[in-house]
């Protein structure tokens, strides 16, 4: 049995709606051989109606939950986050010391994690890019690839490390930006100055959406399958000083298998 750790803040509808959809698939196919062992968040109770949302999610479902406000650490030990990240992550350590892991997965968690955690649990962030792609948050990965004006982007899982988003990569799906879905956003942006295109319409922009609902209707399909391929011995994390050095898994096939069969492709 593979036991997985989840690590969310749980702050809007993206992270409750990647814990349901690997928890429902997973109760749905119990020769996966894996489950969500705990829930940890670094949100408390009465913070914020989102983060209410998916812990109530998350006890609908009968996980184990544990949480320590990461808001209510900064107040009562004062100064700068960068210098409060080992404490904290040594008390989330503390709190978290009667479970073991064997994979754990940063979810939706608004949190850089500290080398000491990385070094504890095998963490997996989710990174809506390719492996060469653009780092930093999802808006701006799709900005850069705008700026680019990429043929294709994607998504990765990778080994979380003190080196954020550059991680040993361990999987990756990869979507198209050049085909006939695409081509009418393109054209509609040509010769315009993406700069002025970041002030007006920003987010609205119609292909900065169409990007984005590309890569999110892949992106729980990319976790999903990457926890079934570790479970099942298909795919292990690569360890040690050669871990980068080992080629990620591209999971295109079993991905677009799923939703064929799910009828979303």
């Amino acid at each position: 049995m593979l036991d997985i750790g989840w690590f969310s803040s749980g702050r809007g509808e993206g992270s409750r709606g990647l814990l349901r959809f690997v928890q429902e698939r997973l109760a749905r196919h119990p020769e996966d051989n894996a489950r969500i062992r705990f829930v940890f968040s670094n949100r408390d109770w009465g913070e914020a109606e989102g983060s209410d949302q998916f812990l109530r999610l998350v006890e609908d479902y009968g996980i184990p939950l544990v949480t320590l406000s990461s808001a209510a650490f900064r107040r009562v030990n004062g100064g700068p986050w960068s210098a409060l990240r080992p404490a904290y992550d040594q008390a989330v350590m503390d709190a978290l010391a009667d479970y073991r892991p064997d994979i754990c997965v940063l979810a939706g968690y608004r949190l850089i994690v500290g080398g000491e955690m990385c070094r504890r649990y095998p963490l997996l962030n989710l990174h809506p890019a390719l492996p060469d792609g653009p780092i930093g948050t999802w808006q701006e990965v799709i900005w850069t690839l705008i700026e680019q004006r990429a043929s294709r982007t994607g998504a990765m899982l990778h080994r979380a490390t003190e080196q954020v988003d550059r991680g040993p990569v361990i999987s990756y799906c990869a979507i198209p930006l050049d085909g006939p879905e695409f081509a009418p956003y393109w054209q509609e942006i040509a010769g315009r100055d993406v700069a002025a295109l970041r002030t007006d319409p920003g987010e609205n922009l119609p292909l900065f959406q169409q990007i984005r609902q590309a890569e999110y209707r892949r992106e729980p399909y990319l976790l999903y399958e990457t926890l079934r391929a570790l479970a099942q011995g298909r795919l292990t994390i690569p360890e040690g000083p050669s871990a980068a050095a080992i080629p990620p898994r591209c999971l295109d096939a079993e991905i677009a298998a799923a939703m064929a069969a799910e009828g979303v492709l």
